[in-house]
């Protein structure tokens, strides 16, 4: 059966573009002096504006520059912290220069050696924290960029500014090389490597199409406020953050603001006037914890839910006082935040509706680079307190599939839209192996309600077998023990036991310390944490079928290895 989005009557009207060229030309027309970005000119200083004029005029710029060194057609990287400089330099090349290859910042020398390599980059533009690396690295073409930028030094060569200035000079100068490039929506334009970079690594290769096909169809169900300011936070170069985080709200004439750090977000999101925040689970799911962390150690916690109980009736009668209600806990988030994007990971149902309950909206979606990266999300107009669950309905201009269903209903995801990638850069092969009749095999796996609202159950790749053949989905029990408030995170997986064949359920743990400290006072004891966490999943283990129950249980004494959105790399950290 294909699913399609059911709320196609329902849909916003959004205008037409073909290419992120056209994006920035009629953002410039319709939103001119309003601001586009926030930035600071020192760290610990006051944001700055930025406005819609200013950005189309400088990627002309540096476009224009960038044409004028010879640079047209080439492939050119971008790497550093979230900036400025970095978004008008991806717009950039994009936009007529050439293909840009974001480049992930917590990468390696060595790592970052091989992807330039593999994507033949003949330039590559790097924040000022990374120039050490690039000193000695052969590449024809390097700029460096500032995150903080006080006092602007154009004369310095080989700087973004510098290329900035002069191609201002040439733009009044009347040259329109960059200006009057006609572009191809379908012609590659972004070269995003996917994780496995130690390896033989994977180019996913998207136009512009793929890319405004999927910011306006996002932009048809999820509609922001005039004044709407997000905190850029996650990391720049993953097109969940750049599509949605950033180019969503620019399409809609809305300002991205860029933090300084995560140990800042609170103080950027006060500083900025914030009033959305795209981020990962783990974020939030932390955010929602110290909010009753925060209640109990003030003896606020039944005034907290009496507050939530009013907020629900005065709902009922259409009136909204949760700016008032609800003032200390906005005031611990910059005292504007009304609306959270989560994605990358499944979150738990009970933050969604936690947050909800305290009048924090908070969409939900499901996507993966290879589409652009948004697959499904939860409209504005649609039950999310209901499907907290759920990962939405399938965009507006793409369709579903579940293949090899099993008997609950569960099967691999397939996704078809002008959204998914077109292919992966020179591995025709492995391109071959995930597309098949314009059906994107995604890898994980899920089901569809009789709503058409997909729920995630895991990734193919990590379903353990048993030796009967029963199928255990390792995120169903972690989401068992993720209701046990002495376990920080886990990761469930599969052991094979040598002597009988059996498949066993196992656990690795990072306890939380602080809070078993803080009730019981021995966390530096392990083997009575051991016995804490043994014991408390032992009553998991009792709402379990006998097949999925934990068997083995490994406490971690350091962090889990993780992308750079917060995934646990499961093969990475497997201990047997």
């Amino acid at each position: 059966m294909i699913y399609e989005n059911i709320y196609k009557d329902r849909l916003y009207t959004v205008r037409e573009i073909d290419t992120l060229k056209e994006m920035l030309t009629s953002c410039k027309e319709l939103f001119g002096k309003k601001p586009a970005f926030l930035y600071k000119e020192e760290k610990g200083g006051d944001y700055k504006e930025i406005n819609f004029i200013t950005l189309k005029d400088d990627v002309d710029a540096l476009g224009t520059k960038l044409i004028d060194m010879g640079l047209e057609g080439e492939n050119i990287a971008v790497i550093g912290e979230n900036c400025y400089a970095w978004m008008v330099s991806y717009f950039a090349i994009v936009n007529g220069v050439g293909k840009v290859v974001p480049l992930d910042k917590e990468l390696s020398k060595g790592e970052i050696i091989n992807l330039l390599t593999t994507a033949e980059c003949k330039a590559v533009f790097y924040t000022s924290s990374y120039k050490n690396i690039f000193r000695d690295i052969d590449i024809p073409h390097k700029f460096q960029m500032e995150v903080y930028s006080k006092k602007v030094q154009p004369e310095q060569e080989n700087t973004w500014d510098h290329l900035l200035e002069e191609g201002r000079k040439m733009l009044g100068k009347g040259d329109r090389r960059f200006t009057d490039m006609a572009l191809d929506p379908m012609e590659v334009r972004m070269l995003l490597f996917t994780s496995g970079t130690t390896d033989v690594p994977k180019a996913v290769m998207l136009c512009h199409k793929n890319i405004v096909s999927n910011v306006q169809d996002i932009s048809r169900f999820v509609r922001l406020k005039e004044d709407d300011r997000a905190l850029s936070i996650l990391p720049i170069h993953h097109t969940f953050e750049s599509s949605i985080g950033i180019m969503v709200v620019l399409f809609q004439g809305c300002s991205v603001a860029f933090y300084e750090g995560l140990k800042y977000v609170v103080k950027n999101l006060a500083e900025a006037q914030a009033t959305l925040l795209v981020g990962v689970p783990l974020i939030f799911e932390s955010m929602y914890s110290k909010i009753w962390k925060q209640a109990e150690k003030s003896d606020m916690t039944k005034a907290l839910k009496m507050a939530i109980k009013l907020h629900k009736t005065l709902k009922k009668f259409g009136i909204d006082a949760r700016k008032k209600i609800f003032k200390s806990v906005y005031s611990n988030f910059g005292g504007k935040l009304r609306m959270l994007v989560t994605g990358a990971a499944a979150i738990n149902p009970n933050v969604v509706r936690g947050f909800q309950d305290l009048g924090i909206d908070i969409v939900m979606g499901y996507g993966l680079t290879e589409a652009s990266p948004l697959v499904s999300g939860t409209p504005d107009f649609s039950d999310r307190y209901g499907k907290a669950g759920s990962s939405g309905q399938v965009v507006p201009s793409g369709q579903l599939q579940i293949m090899d269903q099993n008997e609950d209903g569960i099967g691999e995801i397939l996704f078809k839209g002008p959204n998914v990638m077109l292919g992966y850069y020179n591995m025709p092969e492995k391109t071959a192996e995930v597309i098949q009749d314009g059906w994107f095999h995604t890898g994980d796996l899920g089901f569809v309600d009789e709503n058409g609202w997909l729920y995630l159950t895991g990734r193919k790749k990590n379903v353990i077998v048993t030796k009967t053949g029963k199928n255990i989905y390792p995120e169903e029990i972690e989401e068992y023990l993720s209701k046990i408030p002495y376990i920080e995170e886990c990761m469930v997986y599969g052991t094979d036991n040598e002597e009988t064949g059996e498949t066993t359920v196992s656990v690795q743990i990072r306890p939380a310390y602080e809070t078993i400290k803080g009730e019981f006072g021995y966390a530096d004891d392990p083997e009575q944490v051991y016995k804490l966490l043994k014991d408390k999943i032992a009553d998991i283990n009792l709402q379990l079928p006998n097949y999925k129950r934990v068997r083995h249980i490994v406490i971690r004494s350091t962090e889990f290895i993780k992308t750079t959105t917060q995934k646990i790399k499961r093969q990475e950290n497997m201990i047997q």
